[in-house]
């Protein structure tokens, strides 16, 4: 068989079983349902034997090999060799954790805390955290929202031990570095940019940090060497808090959130109303309580799942999961299967961020929530300070999470949420609580099931600063034009993974990835 219909007959194949895992995990977190879940275990399990088949692999291998390929075929078994080697092992090894992490979705899409002797769920959390004045009520919210971390924490432990196994079975150190390797990505050289990412935002961030805080301190009357986790807005300080009496939420309310994203896309010449139609977008019981884009089996019709409430969290993770979606459904539909996918985690997460952060730009409140230029106008200057704050604090958590999941993976850490708080203080600066013993970090669902992820929202961020910048510069100073949308369309997602992440940046922006955009815009 020539390479020509080997890669005709892979695509098929891939496309055949990949189709089955994308629906069935689409009901499986819609329902919650156990024979949903069996059904994505299966559907799971076959694609892991399509890419674990050792005789395809060798194949693969040996068209690699060929010089007289061209750069389509030469990318698509790229793209299925960096896809299949991390399956080249024992299948009961692979199997294996296929059952645990089944598991732990299954705890992570029904589990529901209780708070005050109820049951309550995250939004309900997140309100608490939000709005309340109540500092013991605020304490219990926010060791609600880390009670499934105990119901977790063995599990993720022994699924981390599970895959850094079947990494050493395949010759790499350990699962972290592998994924760094078959992700197209430099462990040495990204964590060199986040070192210096950590260097260069240490003193505006300790500054932004200090008024947060004296902001906090002020509002409950403590001082501020005491504030504890609970007293920020969310349960991982993600997030700032608003500079001004700027409120989104006054605005949304009696608004369709839906309305306003289609009308955000529609500016730039992209329709997202068909996703919009076949989204899940309000929470009910057993269903997957947080967010994410699926693409449906690359056919050009993704999909998103939340469970929305009416504020502004919700309205950016909204243009958020719709920017992922947008990238999807304009990728080009000729590309072969395996192409017919954005280049990188990395560039799908640079266009969900430019457009997440809208709901702090003046520019998109005026024109799509449409306050009325006389409410807007005394807060131009604290929405530009607190998009500021926002990005500070959230490359910080970042940080953090990628920081501590490197150890996990690299280091045998006997002391686990001791270390996750001394990272937390150091890059976070956050107070631990008194009782460090409890395993607070397994609470974030991306340590058990989204592994070695977290460093895409970092690169994604810078991305989308230096996307940002080449559209001001060479497009349109106003981003909401079909000139905007053009230059993402036909330089950034119609190629899907025709190029590698790093040369597709180089073919949008003219330039490797330089952070300076993102310092520049938010660090100074």
């Amino acid at each position: 068989m020539d390479v020509a219909a080997f890669l005709q007959n892979e695509n098929e194949n891939a496309q055949q079983v990949y189709v089955q895992v994308s629906h069935a995990g689409w009901m499986a977190t819609s329902t919650g349902e156990k024979e949903w879940n069996d059904r994505l275990e299966a559907a799971q399990n076959e694609w892991k034997r399509y890419l674990s088949d050792p005789r395809r692999f060798e194949k693969i291998k040996k068209y690699r090999s060929d010089n007289q390929l061209s750069l389509l075929q030469q990318r698509q078994l790229t793209v299925l060799y960096n896809l299949m080697a991390s399956y080249q092992q024992d299948p009961e090894l692979s199997a294996r954790s296929t059952r645990m992490t089944k598991e732990l979705v299954q705890v992570f899409n029904t589990y529901r805390p209780t708070l005050d002797g109820k049951t309550v769920s995250n939004n309900d959390i997140r309100t608490i955290l939000e709005t309340s004045s109540d500092q013991a009520e605020r304490k219990r919210a926010w060791l609600a929202s880390k009670q499934i971390g105990k119901q977790v924490e063995t599990g993720v432990l022994q699924l981390i031990q599970q895959r850094n196994e079947e990494a050493r079975a395949l010759g790499y150190d350990n699962y972290y570095r592998m994924n760094y390797e078959l992700q197209e990505l430099d462990l040495d050289d990204t964590f060199a940019i986040f070192h210096d990412l950590l260097a260069r935002s240490e003193e505006p961030y300790r500054l932004v940090k200090k008024e947060i805080d004296e902001g906090i301190a002020r509002r409950f009357g403590i001082d501020a060497k005491s504030i504890q986790p609970w007293h920020y807005s969310d349960s991982f300080f993600q997030s700032a808090p608003s500079v001004g009496d700027w409120n989104l939420n006054t605005y949304l309310q009696g608004r369709s959130m839906e309305r306003i994203t289609e009308e955000t896309f529609r500016s730039m010449g992209l329709d997202i109303s068909d996703v919009m139609s076949s989204s899940d977008l309000y929470p009910r019981e057993n269903k997957y309580p947080y967010g994410y884009c699926t693409d449906m089996g690359r056919e050009g019709k993704p999909r998103v799942m939340m469970s929305i409430d009416v504020n502004e969290f919700w309205m950016s993770v909204m243009l958020h999961e719709f920017g992922h979606a947008a990238y999807e459904k304009y990728i080009d539909s000729a590309l072969p299967f395996l192409l017919r996918r954005p280049a990188h985690t990395l560039t799908t997460e640079a266009i969900a961020m430019l457009f997440g952060r809208m709901t702090m730009h003046p520019e998109w409140i005026e024109r799509f929530v449409q306050p009325g230029s006389a409410a807007l106008s005394p807060h131009l200057s604290s929405l530009q300070e607190t998009m500021r704050r926002q990005m500070l604090v959230s490359m910080r958590w970042y940080l953090t999470f990628t920081m501590f999941e490197r150890e996990l993976y690299e280091q045998p850490l006997q002391h686990v949420n001791e270390r996750w708080w001394q990272l937390a203080g150091h890059i976070q600066h956050l107070n631990a609580p008194e009782h460090t013993h409890y395993p607070d970090w397994a609470a974030k669902m991306h340590f058990a099931l989204a592994p070695v992820s977290y460093q895409n929202y970092i690169l994604g961020e810078l991305t989308a600063s230096q996307l940002l910048h080449s559209i001001k510069t060479n497009i349109s100073q106003n981003m909401f034009t079909h000139q905007a949308g053009d230059y993402l369309k036909e330089h950034f997602f119609a190629s899907g993974a025709t190029w590698r992440w790093d040369e597709k940046l180089v073919k949008a922006t003219g330039e490797s990835l330089q952070p300076r955009y993102f310092v520049e815009q938010f660090i100074g």
